[in-house]
């Protein structure tokens, strides 16, 4: 399924079943921990900078995998047509 800009844009303001501020590192290793919102709007999850409205990013959790890091550590890994990428979280002190 496709998705467009705008459908993305306007799925990101419905209300989040979860939502919690992160630690959010890239899956280039050595990336640095940045904050993030996110949110989990049915199956996407979105990611926002904590100063703006408008989603940064949206990972669509359908063959994914979570696993837990450690203690208050987990990846999401997800593969499509051969290619893999991965972000870990680390939930904020707040």
């Amino acid at each position: 399924m496709r998705y467009n800009e705008k459908e993305l844009q306007a799925l990101s303001r419905q209300p989040a079943e979860m939502a919690a501020e992160l630690g959010m590192r890239g899956p280039k290793k050595g990336s640095v921990l940045k904050r993030r919102l996110v949110k989990l709007v049915v199956n996407f999850l979105f990611y926002f900078r904590t100063d703006e409205a408008e989603p940064v990013g949206a990972l669509l959790l359908e063959r994914c995998r979570v696993v837990r890091e450690e203690p208050g550590t987990f990846s999401i890994t997800t593969s499509s047509c051969g290619e893999a990428s991965s972000s870990t979280g680390t939930k904020s002190g707040r």
